[in-house]
């Protein structure tokens, strides 16, 4: 399977190592091109991967066709690549944030199979988790490849193309909340004594090993928070201190902030 990527940034690039690191594609079979060479060759060279001297000469050659470009392009970009994918050929990956399936097939025409797709970050140790909506000529084929592709690096789930923004705000975004909070609890460890270096340490596997808690008991979070929690204990105290502070309702307000910001109001 031949699979292209038409620009390369973070998210792009996060897709390929993943893929990478997981063997799932051979680097040959990865062809890549962006609006500046110094940065697609480069990296194509560092990870050994093909090059094309055009977007359309990276439609033309692949089976699978990431879109990895900011979304004010997408008309100037599938405008040049339309001769490529009118054929229906090519499963069409977008991972234009706000470009609805809609959207695209108005550019391109409603033959090419087209799946938004909409990964974290995390897919580049594949450990990532990825939503998936395909239009009506994508549904079999095209859908079924951008499954098999992102379960390589992460975990898959369909979702209509209205929770988009709500899985962009809580997967796609939130990983931010995550490393705040985690550098936020570093910092008060070096306030008691640690070094930055051990703090993390400390906090980071304490975050891998509560996910999987909750991945792997099925237990919701606040029965785990009752478990940890002892009478008149530490936990309870900084429980109290937290939600005193406004911590659950801060969180509520960022995710509402990128809602609004995905959908554009």
């Amino acid at each position: 399977m031949k699979i292209g990527f038409i620009g390369l940034g973070n998210m792009g690039k996060a897709i390929i190592e993943g893929l990478l690191t997981k063997k799932a594609v051979k680097p040959m079979d990865i062809i890549v091109h962006s609006a500046h060479v110094s940065n697609y060759q480069t990296y194509a060279d560092k990870f050994e991967l093909a090059t094309a001297n055009t977007n359309l000469d990276v439609a033309k050659n692949v089976d699978v066709l990431v879109l990895a470009v900011k979304p004010e392009l997408k008309t100037e970009i599938l405008t040049e690549v339309k001769p490529a994918l009118v054929t229906g050929k090519v499963a069409v990956l977008s991972l234009l944030t706000g470009v609805s399936l809609a959207d695209l097939a108005e550019i391109t025409g409603s033959q090419v199979p087209f799946v938004r797709v909409m990964p974290n970050l995390n897919v580049r140790i594949g450990a990532g988790i990825t939503a998936i909506a395909a239009n009506k000529v994508a549904l079999v084929s095209a859908a079924a490849t951008a499954k098999l592709l992102f379960s390589e690096i992460g975990e898959v789930i369909t979702l209509p193309e209205q929770d988009f923004s709500t899985f962009v705000a809580l997967a796609g975004s939130a990983p931010a909340f995550a490393y705040l909070f985690m550098d936020a609890l570093a910092h008060a460890g070096v306030k008691y004594g640690l070094s930055k270096a051990q703090s993390l340490r400390i906090v980071s596997q304490m975050v891998v090993g509560s996910a999987q808690l909750i991945q792997q008991s099925g237990e919701a979070p606040w029965n785990l928070i009752d478990q940890v929690s002892s009478p008149g204990g530490t936990t309870i105290a900084g429980v109290l201190a937290l939600q005193e502070a406004g911590f659950e309702t801060a969180i509520t307000k960022a995710v509402d902030a990128m809602i609004k910001k995905d959908l554009g109001e």
